[in-house]
């Protein structure tokens, strides 16, 4: 898939209209409504869960639901927007997204909630990644610098204020509503982000008419959900053979996207993935950190949430705020990391960031063993701002050293590439919670509720224990990475040519 090259190719609209700066409000708009959904429902969980009577395995579902239709479409997202226009595309996302938010604030029951999450992650798939693309064709190259700038303070906003927001909306509990509004705030946004969208966006479409490959979209789906299926309901099905058959068969399914892939790349040139990017190591390498670092966001955000509001028994906006200096720890390194540091020591700052994250990880496992269920708020800032700055070091640098050694006309299909694979991780971390903390939880056989708090820190130091372990392999695959990437090197010393801060910008979709 050459999802996004085509935009690079576009001239963008004339620099004295001004409409292009309400389209980039309207775009980024979209995307600050996305990152708030993937982590405003964590918080909410302990309210749906009494409101639906929803089970620990709907719970995954609808975290995981969410992160596995945003991954399975994404690519997709993509390639329809360069061949059927970006605009059309990410209003048709937007409205989707919108219609899915209200049916998600109005579900009657916990099957109708997990459906329309699912439907709420496809929709997302349509709108996101139309945000660079509209970016690329509206923006002359000198101006992109200041617009991603922009971008990548929003996503830090997103970052902060889900958990934030969401704690807000549950505890307020307007009109008795509990945690509906949570998902209903995102209407009013939707119908003005449609109505301004239209009249403001410029539609564009990649300059070569593109086929899609329905067939590798569809096995490469397939292949998700049987691998991510059973490990979400697995522990609930007391783990039943057809289970671990799906887990095996879908590594069968991955071998015949990549076999039809080669196939059509040779056929007509337009296969949904670009396999020739994993022929350059840092970008082979960067995919398996993107996937395996996704995997310890999915696991450790959830099991977070649960451990303080069940295990522990706090308020929504307790939790919520005692994930503030967390977010604000990820946004000041992540600033830090991509002007200062990593231009003067390149890959070592993500290895540090993966050392400095195992660093707090171990802390907040000394710290929830030794204060057990008497922990206070105030002592779990020292674990979490260390891992926050960890956190930090790796997100913002990593897709420019996974793309510094990409072919240029291929930076925009790697950058889809290294979304989707985060994404990914994401959802596979959020099913692998059944094994990790829900697991652990069952060992315990709770009789009363007072065992409840041992049961869940257990568990919650079981998974960060697991996190930790992790994060020390993706320390070691970063060795794969360049030394340097060449982006860096560009600055605003004003000597590179245009095309190469294209090959930058994806960076911020984080």
């Amino acid at each position: 898939m050459s999802s996004h090259d085509a935009v690079t190719d576009a001239a963008p609209t004339d620099t004295g209209d001004k409409r292009r700066w309400i389209a980039l409000a309207i775009v980024m708009t979209a995307a600050f409504m996305d990152l708030v959904d993937a982590t405003i429902v964590n918080i909410a969980i302990p309210s749906i869960e009494r409101d639906l009577g929803a089970t620990f395995g709907a719970i995954q579902w609808i975290t995981a639901g969410y992160a596995l239709a945003f991954a399975a479409g994404l690519i997709t997202g993509g390639r329809l927007g360069d061949i059927f226009g970006r605009k059309r595309l990410f209003l048709l996302g937007t409205a989707g997204f919108t219609l899915a938010s209200a049916l998600c604030g109005f579900a009657a029951n916990q099957e109708m909630l997990v459906g329309s999450r699912l439907l709420q992650g496809a929709a997302a798939a349509m709108m996101v990644p139309q945000v660079l693309s509209i970016i690329h064709v509206t923006f002359p190259a000198h101006e992109r610098g200041k617009v991603f700038g922009m971008f990548g303070a929003i996503i830090g906003l997103g970052a902060v204020s889900g958990p934030l927001l969401g704690a807000l909306l549950t505890q307020w509990n307007i009109a008795g509503l509990e945690w509906r509004p949570i998902f209903l705030i995102n209407l009013p946004v939707g119908i003005a982000g449609l109505l301004l969208g239209r009249k403001f966006i410029t539609e564009s479409k990649a300059p070569k008419a593109l086929r899609l490959d329905i067939v590798g979209m569809l096995l490469v789906t397939a292949a998700l959900l049987m691998l991510i299926y059973p490990l979400t309901r697995g522990r609930e099905l007391d783990w039943p053979l057809w289970g671990h058959l799906m887990m095996a068969g879908s590594l069968a399914v991955f071998a015949a996207f990549v076999a039809y892939e080669k196939y059509k790349t040779k056929k007509d040139g337009s296969p949904l993935v670009e396999l020739s990017l994993f022929k350059v190591k840092s970008f082979a390498a960067g995919i398996a950190v993107q996937l395996t670092f996704g995997v310890v966001l999915g696991i450790f955000f959830l099991v977070w949430t649960l451990y303080m509001q069940i295990g522990l028994g706090w308020s929504p906006l307790k939790a919520g705020l005692t994930g503030v200096p967390f977010s604000i720890a990820v946004s000041t390194a992540a600033g830090l990391s991509v002007q200062k540091l990593v231009p003067r020591f390149g890959r070592k700052v993500l290895q540090a960031g993966a050392l400095t994250m195992i660093a707090g990880i171990l802390l907040y496992f000394f710290e929830a063993g030794r204060y057990g269920t008497g922990i206070h708020s105030w002592q779990m800032i020292a674990p979490l701002v260390v891992m926050g700055l960890g956190m930090g070091l790796i997100v913002a640098p990593l897709t420019d050293a996974v793309l510094s050694e990409v072919p240029r006309e291929h930076a925009g299909s790697a950058s889809g590439l290294i979304n989707t694979t985060g994404q990914m991780g994401n959802a596979l971390g959020l099913g692998l919670v059944s094994v990790v903390f829900f697991g652990v939880v069952d060992d315990h056989h709770i009789q009363a509720p007072t065992e409840v708090g041992a049961a869940f820190t257990d568990a919650f130091q079981n998974s960060l224990g697991w996190a930790a372990g992790v994060l020390a392999a993706i320390f070691l695959v970063m060795f794969a990475l360049p030394a340097k990437p060449k982006q860096h090197l560009e600055g605003g010393d004003g000597d590179e040519d245009a095309p190469e801060s294209v090959e930058k910008e994806p960076a911020l979709t984080h």
